[in-house]
């Protein structure tokens, strides 16, 4: 197997906790994936990330880590992992793990430390803590910053909830320990990780206030954020790039949230990131001019690194809800996975889900994105659609009913059945290969691109009526064509 196997490889996301429960607890572990590597295999992907199963609170669901290095008893134990990683091998996957750098948990041993020591101490130093907060405000709205208890005199710094305290990337004790955690993981046998707020990892010098209006808390406006994408950030990344390099085979892809393509391109120099998620097809659209020019854009900030491509994930709601169909969702899955470079797909994405809209009842995560994470239908009735033996941990649609694994592998027209032919056209077919595209005329509302060297021709039709082919051999569509053989509007197509 090539060392670069990230370059042109399809990921499959696992949401654990939503995708097969072992136990009847009603919620997923690492037993319940193990058990569904053979579907995945089937799928033809080449390697599945796991979210975070550290032990933790779950204030966010995971993302607040108490303990980088061992796994959470929700979803199993380190025995488990283990075996996870050889089934993995057996059914020719690897295997990409979440890595949470940006922050710990506030039930976390070293802050727990940090709590009991008093101001100014070694133990509070691993951390972000001032006696007067700044005015900078928490991703997920309010202040930043969080007393650490009546009678104390300082606050400390959490970009997210208060329950995950940032740490200071200035303290070479965070290095270390971030090195000792990769090489834990890596020595288990793992492929590669993928890390969270990759952006994150340095702060403005001083922490000074943010100059923008207060209650800004996106990445996109032209005042530079001084709480990501710092300067110092790139050296945190070439130390993690000189742990794994003493991996072969190892790699690392990035959460990169940043202003501009050209901030975007340091994260992937080639003493960095192997990739990085560029998010402009995911938050691009459905419309002709505006996905090729996001495709353009993604390519160009690459550079000589792969681009990443993806439509779908655990923070954003679903395709068929995101672009208003499923015929425009199932056209988008082929316009990614033509692309040079890379795809991740989000678990679920195959089987074609729209986001689910739950009581307020349920709703405990920070960010309101629980209608994306909605555990997966794989056979049978309600409550737990296979799933679970017991109460899946958010309720299930009967809607899902219809939507199964097993009885879309039993339909050739299913969105399961589209994306295991894409997949297996993708790794197969001589004509996905090259790392460029070459844009063709098309009708307004439409596109169609080439990959250059190859004869693989992909379009779409995003207006409003039938329009014709390309020439060439059609090799696979999102939908049926007209019957005289034109492409209908909300399809794509793939030619050779």
């Amino acid at each position: 197997m090539r060392a670069d196997w990230w370059a042109e490889a399809v990921v499959y996301q696992v949401y654990v906790r939503s995708f097969a429960d072992s136990d009847g607890d009603g919620v997923g572990d690492l037993a319940g994936v193990r058990s569904r590597l053979g579907y995945l295999e089937l799928l033809g992907v080449d390697a599945l990330w796991l979210s975070p199963v550290y032990p933790s609170p779950g204030v966010d669901h995971g993302y607040d880590v108490s303990d980088p290095r061992d796994v959470d008893p929700l979803f199993g134990t380190l025995d488990d992992f283990d075996g996870l990683l050889a089934d993995a091998r057996a059914h020719g996957l690897r295997v990409v793990i979440d890595l949470v750098p940006n922050h710990t948990s506030d039930q976390h041993e070293w802050f727990r430390a940090a709590v009991s020591a008093a101001p100014g101490s070694p133990e509070r130093a691993r951390y972000h803590f001032r006696r007067e907060p700044n005015n900078w405000q928490s991703v997920f709205g309010g202040p930043a910053w969080t007393r650490v208890a009546p009678d104390d005199p300082e606050y400390y710094l959490h970009l997210f909830t208060p329950g995950q305290p940032d740490l200071n990337w200035a303290n070479p004790e965070v290095r270390e320990d971030l090195e000792k955690t990769l090489r834990f993981w890596c020595d288990r046998g793992v492929d590669g990780v993928r890390i969270d707020v990759a952006h994150g990892l340095a702060k403005a010098d001083g922490l000074p206030d943010d100059p923008r209006q207060p209650g800004w808390t996106v990445l996109e406006q032209d005042t530079p954020d001084p709480r990501f994408d710092q300067d110092g950030v790139h050296e945190v990344h070439r130390a993690i790039r000189g742990v794994l390099d003493q991996y072969p085979g190892r790699m690392a892809i990035g959460e990169v949230t940043v202003r501009d393509d050209a901030r975007w391109s340091a994260y992937v120099r080639p003493d960095e990131l192997h990739l990085a998620f560029h998010f402009g097809l995911l938050h691009c659209p459905f419309d002709a001019e505006e996905i090729r020019a996001c495709i353009d854009r993604t390519l160009l900030a690459a550079g000589t690194a792969p681009a990443v491509w993806t439509i779908a994930n655990h923070d954003n709601p679903r395709p068929p809800t995101r672009y208003g169909s499923l015929e425009r969702a199932r056209a988008m899955a082929l316009i990614a996975l033509a692309l040079p470079g890379t795809a991740y797909l989000y678990n679920g994405e195959e089987l074609g889900l729209p986001d689910v809209e739950l009581p307020a009842a349920v709703a405990r995560d920070p960010g309101g994105r629980e209608g994306c994470r909605v555990p997966l239908p794989w056979e049978g009735e309600g409550p737990g659609y296979g799933f679970t033996t017991g109460e899946p941990w958010l309720p299930m649609p009967e809607s899902y009913g219809a939507l199964t694994a097993a009885d879309q592998l039993e339909d050739p027209d299913s969105t399961l059945s589209l994306y295991r032919q894409a997949l297996e056209l993708r790794q197969r077919h001589p004509a996905f290969r090259g790392d460029r595209v070459e844009w063709f005329g098309a009708p307004d509302g439409c596109l169609a691109f080439r990959r250059v060297g190859t004869t693989l021709v992909c379009a779409l039709n995003a207006g409003t009526r039938p329009v014709p082919l390309p020439p060439g051999d059609v090799l696979l569509t999102s939908g049926p064509l007209t019957d005289c053989g034109d492409l209908p509007p909300d399809t794509a197509a793939w030619l050779a």
